[in-house]
């Protein structure tokens, strides 16, 4: 069924109707989704907004996969689901991880200050999520550090 589904597009990110006729998932569907698995978390803006992340619309089409496809539980579908990422964290997952669409980036230390997206961090300093201001901290300490040593 997952070849059924159209390409994603490149894009930064995708409202919640995007998503749902990119993964065949009505928008109630993922609000649902998102109170069950906790992989599910997008940035929400002015009013409530929702708006994925492209990792997030491959997590969808997992999450689908495993419940409309395989016919596992919600419940299944979410022990699954951090059993995999478990799997991924630890860096013994079976199968090789599948990047529909990105491109694998390199960089060494001294390339990391030229590939850093400035309009990203500005979008990072606005929103409230607390991950994000720790990825943004963490990014500036990196740069502090790289020129001092």
């Amino acid at each position: 069924m997952e070849n059924s589904l159209p390409p994603i597009p490149a894009k930064r990110y995708f409202t919640i109707s995007e998503v749902g006729d990119l993964c065949g998932v009505k928008p109630h569907v993922l609000r649902y989704w998102e109170q069950e698995f906790t992989q599910l978390r997008p940035m929400k803006r002015r009013g409530n907004r929702r708006y994925y992340q492209h990792h997030e619309v491959l997590t969808i089409r997992r999450i689908r996969d495993l419940l409309y496809d395989q016919g596992f539980t919600i419940s299944g579908a979410r022990n699954k689901m951090q059993e995999l990422a478990q799997e991924e964290f630890s860096g013994t997952a079976n199968n090789p991880v599948i990047l529909d669409g990105v491109e694998v980036i390199e960089l060494r230390d001294s390339q990391f200050s030229d590939f850093v997206d400035t309009a990203l961090m500005r979008d990072l300093r606005s929103v409230d999520d607390p991950w994000l201001q720790i990825r943004q901290e963490l990014s500036e300490i990196r740069e502090i550090l790289i020129h001092k040593i």
